[in-house]
Parts: C-alpha cells; structure tokens; sequence
C-alpha cells in the first residue's frame, strides 16, 4: 500500500472513531457494530514454511483497539472471530467489574504479569538468548514456548534448554516460560 493510501486509511480510521465515539454517548451497552472496525486483506506468502500457523487472508481490527482483532479466510470469518473475542472479553470485564472502553476511544495495551519471572530475570535474559537465540524479547508469566517459533512442536527448543542447562523440562506440557524458569532455577545445575 502506497503512502498516500495509508494516510487515507488513517484518516477515515480516525473520522470513524470520532463518529463512533460520539454515537456511543447515545447509549451505555455497546455492541461490536458500536465501536469503529479496521479490515485488512493479507497478502498470502506461499513460501511460508510453518504449518502450525496458519496464514489468513482477512483480519479485521478495533480501531485504537488493536489487540482486539479476528482473522480468517474471509472478512465474514475474521468478523465472526472477533465477534467471539469481543464477547469473551465483554464478558471477562463484566465478572471482574471494569467498564468496557467507549467506542471510539484508545484502549492502552495491558501487559500480563510478570509476578513469577521478574524473580529470575537474569535467567530469563540469559535464555533468551542462550535457548531463544534472540537479543532480546519480552516475557511474561503467560509467554510459552510456543510464542516463539512456527513449527508443529516445541521439541527443539526443549532440547536446547536441556543442552544449556542440564534440566529436562519435557514434561511441562503447557510449555509455560515461568514453570521452565523455575524448574531450571531451582536444579541449580546453571552452566554458564
């Protein structure tokens, strides 16, 4: 997409949210048709090597929402997705007592916890780079291993975390990064 035609997407985004956000001072309960939606066609890369990840066609958005999406074959299927996302989340926010954001308006993005990896952020870091093989990258107590590759199962990195640190952690089945760490800081077998 040129430049120009990113800029005329932005603008009609952000006409939209105003509209949206007026509108929605007209009532209290609001629906997805009440907030302003972002579609996008996806090219399809046919090189893409993953088969876990599947590539779709359509993703439609939340504008100043953006963590709020759904994806699919189609825009009815990306649409139908987010439907369902935003009604778990409409739900969630009901249970716990906190407002759903009005229409329109820009929604910050909220970080999960880090409760049980900030206590090992040196290993953390140190994995990172030793297992993950990247600079750097941002966990928190519900990053998997699953979160950082594309391939079917995790038994590279699983072999690789047991080749750093002498711990087999093949049996942490959610692949969670927190139990990991905890495992292979409480072997205190760290070779560095």
């Amino acid at each position: 997409m040129s430049r120009a035609n990113e800029r005329l997407v932005q603008f009609r985004n952000h006409v939209n949210a105003a509209w949206k956000l007026f509108l929605s001072l007209l009532k209290r309960d609001w629906k997805l048709s009440d907030y302003p939606l972002a579609v996008r066609k996806h090219e399809i890369d046919p090189n893409y090597p993953g088969t876990r990840l599947k590539q779709h066609r359509y993703s439609v958005a939340i504008v100043n929402w953006w963590v709020m999406a759904g994806s699919g074959d189609t825009k009815q299927q990306a649409l139908d997705e987010l439907e369902k996302r935003f009604a778990a989340e409409k739900a969630e926010r009901m249970k716990t007592g906190r407002p759903l954001p009005r229409p329109g308006t820009h929604v910050p993005v909220e970080f999960a916890s880090r409760r049980r990896v900030d206590p090992h952020s040196e290993l953390a870091e140190d994995f990172i780079r030793r297992v993950l093989n990247l600079e750097w990258a941002w966990i928190s107590d519900e990053s998997s291993l699953w979160d950082f590759h594309s391939s079917d199962d995790n038994r590279a990195l699983i072999t690789k975390t047991e080749e750093v640190y002498g711990v087999d952690v093949s049996d942490i089945e959610s692949a969670n990064l927190s139990e990991i760490l905890e495992r292979i800081a409480s072997s205190k077998k760290i070779v560095r």
